[in-house]
């Protein structure tokens, strides 16, 4: 084999190893975005998982109150029914907080975050309900109605 032919498939290799070098670069680039954007479609699922869990409380601290009326004293109702409604303003509380306040932020990603001051309005939203739910939960136990 002729030394210049030897030199050419030398070039050759190394300008392929150097396409193959930056293939593989831009692939990894492109993982680490893909893996940004999984980070906060999780992060939103997270948030949804923490405001349905919430809304749920709230839903079975007003039943609660509701069914177990007749069937147990007031005061004890009106306490089953404030645990689940406390609970839920705990759970809209960490919604936001686990959301603004996820950790490191990720690499640049291709996907946008939910803005927080929305996410902020929303559960500020749904405290403010489950704080007159606690009113509503309360308020005939300590301001009963004279009967006529």
């Amino acid at each position: 084999m002729p030394p210049d032919n030897a030199r050419a498939e030398l070039a050759d290799s190394a300008a392929t190893i150097e396409d193959s070098a930056r293939e593989q670069e831009r692939s990894a680039d492109r993982r680490t975005v893909l893996a940004a954007d999984r980070t906060i479609l999780a992060a939103e699922r997270t948030y949804a998982a923490w405001v349905r869990t919430g809304l749920m409380a709230l839903a079975s601290g007003v039943g609660a109150r509701t069914l177990l009326d007749a069937l147990i004293p007031d005061w004890l109702a009106a306490a089953t029914a404030s645990l689940l409604v406390a609970f839920s303003g705990f759970c809209f509380v960490a919604a936001v907080w686990r959301s603004i306040w996820a950790g490191a932020p990720p690499p640049a990603p291709d996907i946008a975050k939910l803005p927080s001051w929305l996410l902020v309005a929303v559960n500020g939203f749904l405290i403010l309900v489950a704080l007159a739910a606690l009113v509503g939960i309360w308020a005939d136990i300590l301001f009963p109605a004279e009967a006529v």
